[in-house]
């Protein structure tokens, strides 16, 4: 249902790094083994006071660099925004006590990296686990309520000495890799009560006074904080890691906020993936009312929603595993989940609902060669354009006259943002909802042929170009829709394709015969015997499946399988006319021997991707054309000699 919800790479960062910073880049690029950096990036603001790392030591970082961010457009990319925002509002990252026990030396390597490239961003630490353990050696039992920690004076106590040995060992670790850092155990976080009754001196934040951070930010050092907190009589209160780095955040107002976590981000219950992106404008009522949503996902989600919305819509929450903090701040695809508002999605009918008119036509002119003529078709023509604000993604359906018919998605363009945030996603499924049927075409060679794809039921390739469909079912109502693609193309001939369906993944060689258009599931046209299969690879599940096919078909016949790891033992679930057969191990020189003999029809290859050309090669070689191929890899999938598809459907002309 929701885009936000799958697995896959995706979406763009927008993230700023230090001010002030002054690129110098040389024509050639940078080689890994070079003895000198040609790339020098200095934080003039910082000169007389951070950090002057060695010159290996730069060019170290530059090089881990540019390895992170692994592109040239990346690289352009985040140094035009190193400039957006003062220093203190580039990221706050909230780390969980059970990261400093366990993940000590990869989050101080994180850190010391950004920290040399010129970033600073605000640490605020708990130490919960660390607590429970110690309570327990002093034999206090920790107490709960409503899943927050009653603190009395004496557990209090014992915390306040556990924040200052944390924060320390962190500030230590830092310091051995020459980053400075400055430990802030107070004087940041003001509190009252939360329930003086309830909770005891648990503390709710009432304000956030920047001015140490930003002291020890000027001076060079990474601010590391923890997550205590004062009342106006100077009584300290204990209070959430989590509630403080949000409170932090409202009051710096950063690019990312940051949740490290052991699990690397949230999870879809229902699939147990990954969530990648969510955008909350358009997706947060949706995920709400799934029935895996609930708890402490529904919880976080639901702080993070209350967070977002109250700081610019540039910002966004990132809930990653320590060692991808550098991915995810630096490269397109990121590795945890990322949480933004994001922008809401819109229909319009009109051109005249489109205020940035110069945008759009920037937009359409990515795949029109005439946009004014474009432009003038759609003011004569119904359609529905379905966008977000900034026009990232934009797509266009012509509806259909008849409910029969399918709509016509006649325009799409996304930007790589729009792709790897799930935005194209979500339009998509917009449209989906509202068309039961929907046909579109894209050019063979799309760079995001495989997204189509997988949003399609099936699939054709003609003439240079891939027609998608869904909502089709039965093999009538497919051969109907080709056909008008074929039509449409003016270039339709009696009996003949050249294209496939790919709504089942399976592929077949081109062929011809004496019968010009047998009907589906017809024997053998050039005898009245059935087709003699041999099936190389039927060890896999894809060979069994199609042995257990083979056996109720009135009109195939399975003579010769092979497997090298089942060579000769009896085939078993085959019982067609009581024969038995024995697994083989076919090599190329006998699949060779056996197509000069015409001892098969058809050769099935069921076998690994990238394995079965030799075989292919054997039977070609002989080139008598009386076999038939049919690959179920993905080896031939676009070779233009090949179709890929659905043969019975789409090659009428077989044997």
């Amino acid at each position: 249902m929701l885009s936000g919800l799958r697995n896959s790479s995706r979406r763009s960062v927008r993230l700023p790094t230090f001010r002030n910073l002054r690129v110098i880049r040389p024509a050639a690029p940078i080689p890994s083994s070079s003895s000198t950096c040609p790339l020098r990036i200095t934080a003039s603001s910082y000169a007389t006071t951070s950090l002057s790392p060695s010159p290996l030591s730069t060019r170290s970082t530059v090089i881990q660099l540019l390895n992170n961010i692994g592109s040239k457009r990346e690289v352009e990319q985040y140094l035009s925004h190193f400039t957006s925002v003062q220093s203190q509002q580039f990221a706050v990252i909230k780390v969980g006590g059970a990261i400093i026990t366990e993940h000590l030396d990869s989050l101080s390597n994180s850190l010391s990296f950004l920290n040399h490239v010129g970033l600073f961003p605000v640490v605020v630490h708990g130490a919960g686990p660390q607590l429970n353990k110690m309570l327990e050696a002093a034999g206090v039992e920790p107490q709960f309520e409503d899943g927050i920690r009653v603190t009395d004076g004496k557990t209090l106590a014992l915390a306040r000495q556990l924040f200052l040995d944390e924060n320390l060992k962190l500030v230590e670790a830092l310091e051995k890799l020459g980053v400075r850092a400055r430990p802030i155990t107070g004087g940041v976080f003001q509190a009252d009560y939360l329930d003086r009754k309830k909770y005891d001196l648990v503390g709710k934040i009432t304000s956030v006074d920047k001015r140490p951070i930003e002291a020890a930010i000027k001076a060079g050092c990474l601010p590391i904080l923890t997550s205590t907190a004062e009342t106006a009589e100077g009584q300290l209160l204990n209070v959430n890691a989590d509630i403080a780095a949000g409170e932090l955040a409202r009051a710096l107002q950063p690019l990312k906020i940051v949740y490290l976590s052991e699990k690397g981000g949230l999870f879809n219950g229902e699939t147990n993936e990954k969530i990648s992106t969510i955008n909350l404008d358009e997706e947060y009522a949706g995920l709400m009312e799934q029935w895996w949503c609930r708890f402490g996902t529904r919880l976080k989600i639901k702080e993070i929603k209350e967070l977002l919305d109250g700081l610019p819509r540039t910002s966004s929450v990132a809930i990653i595993a320590t060692e991808d903090l550098q991915k995810e701040l630096f490269t397109d695809t990121g590795a945890g989940t990322l949480i933004r508002r994001g922008n809401k999605l819109t229909a319009m009918s009109s051109i005249e609902g489109f205020e940035d008119r110069t945008r759009l036509e920037e937009v359409l002119g990515r795949e029109k060669n005439d946009v004014s003529e474009y432009l003038s078709f759609l003011q004569t023509t119904k359609f529905k354009a379905y966008a977000d604000e900034p026009l990232e993604v934009l797509a266009i359906v012509l509806p259909s006259e008849s409910t029969n018919e399918p709509a016509r998605l006649d325009f799409f363009s996304s930007t790589k943002a729009g792709w790897l945030g799930n935005v194209a996603d979500n339009v998509f499924n917009l449209i989906k909802k509202e068309y039961p049927r929907l046909v579109w075409s894209v050019r063979q060679g799309d760079g995001q042929l495989g997204w189509h794809f997988d949003k399609s039921q099936g699939s054709f390739n003609h003439g240079g170009q891939v027609h998608f469909w869904y909502g089709y079912e039965g093999p009538e109502e497919v051969k109907s829709l080709i056909g008008g693609f074929l039509a449409d193309a003016g270039s339709r001939e009696s009996g003949k394709s050249e294209g496939a369906v790919t709504g089942v993944k399976q592929q077949v060689r081109g062929f011809a015969s004496t019968n010009p258009n047998p009907p589906l599931g017809s024997s053998n046209a050039t005898n009245n015997k059935p087709s003699k299969v041999a099936l190389i690879g039927a060890r896999g599940y894809t060979g069994q499946a199609l042995i257990t096919l083979i056996n109720s078909h009135p009109h195939f016949d399975l003579t010769h399988v092979s497997s090298r790891e089942l060579a000769g033992k009896k085939l078993e679930g085959y019982t067609k006319d009581g024969k038995e057969i024995v697994y083989q191990n076919l090599g190329v020189e006998d699949i060779r021997r056996m197509e000069e003999n015409g001892e098969v029809d058809c050769w099935v290859m069921a076998l690994p991707n990238g394995v079965c050309k030799p075989f292919v090669d054997a039977v070609e070689d002989v080139g008598k054309g009386k076999s038939v191929i049919v690959d179920l890899s993905a080896d031939f999938r676009f070779d233009s000699k090949w179709t890929y598809g659905l043969p019975g459907i789409l090659c009428p002309e077989r044997p």
